[in-house]
């Protein structure tokens, strides 16, 4: 595992749906199931589409969470609300907020039919991180957990060539602990 390095275990950016920041909701919901039918079985589910400007550069994510988040017609809010969990505000003064604003009390239908017409580039996580293709794996551990992420963007020099995921680094040092144990018991 010492020898791997991030561009062994990554996903090639053209695995990962893409999409255009000033698409809609329902257009990346379409890309999403579009590369989730062509992904590579062997390897766990695509849980993100990424999010492009005008010159193909990719500029944020839209995962699952920033999804359901867009579902509500106060979804600012709810940022927000994260924030103030992160800076360490109390769980009771966000939940009496929470209450106060009645988050996703209207029908889930119409939820869904205001939701599919916003656009990403309103609703994305902006992307700010990175690491190179050729960092170690200890460190991409270090900086997943450090940033507190699910998955980072791939670069090569200054272009961006792939997404790494925490899952990915996951079963790889879980088929590293399973090959060292099979190592010991042999001996």
């Amino acid at each position: 595992m010492d020898t791997k390095r991030v561009k062994d275990i990554m996903v090639p950016l053209q695995e990962y749906g893409i999409v255009d920041e000033d698409s809609t909701l329902i257009n990346a919901i379409m890309i999403f199931d579009e590369a989730h039918r062509k992904r590579n079985r062997n390897r766990p589910p695509h849980r993100a589409v990424l999010v492009v400007d005008k010159n193909k550069k990719v500029v944020g994510k839209l995962g699952q969470l920033a999804f359901l988040k867009a579902l509500e017609p106060q979804h600012n809010i709810l940022t927000d609300m994260s924030k103030l969990s992160s800076a360490g505000v109390s769980e009771q003064f966000i939940a009496s907020v929470t209450q106060h604003y009645r988050f996703f009390q209207e029908d889930l239908s119409a939820l869904c039919a205001h939701a599919r017409h916003i656009k990403v580039k309103d609703v994305m996580h902006p992307v700010a991180e990175h690491i190179d293709e050729n960092a170690s794996l200890g460190e991409a551990i270090y900086k997943i957990v450090t940033w507190e992420t699910l998955s980072v963007l791939v670069t090569r020099g200054e272009e961006i060539v792939g997404i790494l995921r925490l899952s990915d680094i996951c079963n790889e040092v879980a088929e590293f602990m399973k090959r060292l144990d099979d190592e010991n018991q042999c001996s």
